[in-house]
């Protein structure tokens, strides 16, 4: 989705023309990207928790050429979901597991039905020659 598309739904739902959404919508991103830069942190109840951490400088490898580099140090924005959130989520999961799995049953059965289990007309019998 995308903040266009966005707009576009919140501006249905509230009754507010497009560009008047539009404005509110960037003003918001714009207030938690200030917030972030001026205190590091900004959490927004059953939504979730948007912070700034260092990420320290380290060694690694160019897989192209397997140089060694230098890789400096920055400040990366992390994010760790609310309560709401997460269990929103874990709702797909469950959603998608009971999908496979119902696929799974649909396809073992058509198998079963184009592929018929061979008919066997009793236990099976062994070789056994005539004693004389």
């Amino acid at each position: 989705m995308t903040k266009k598309e966005i707009v576009r739904t919140i501006s249905e739902e509230i009754g507010l023309t497009q560009l008047q959404t539009k404005e509110i919508v960037q003003k918001t991103f714009d207030a938690i990207v200030e917030t972030l830069v001026a205190e590091r942190r900004i959490e927004l109840r059953n939504f979730g928790v948007f912070e700034v951490k260092r990420r320290a400088p380290r060694k690694a490898r160019n897989p192209r050429t397997g140089d060694k580099v230098y890789v400096p140090e920055k400040y990366v924005v992390t994010f760790k979901p609310g309560k709401e959130m997460e269990e929103r989520v874990k709702e797909l999961e469950r959603q998608a597991a009971a999908a496979a799995k119902a696929a799974r049953v649909k396809t073992a059965a058509k198998d079963a039905a184009e592929h018929p289990a061979p008919q066997t007309l009793g236990p099976p019998t062994t070789y056994r020659p005539d004693s004389q």
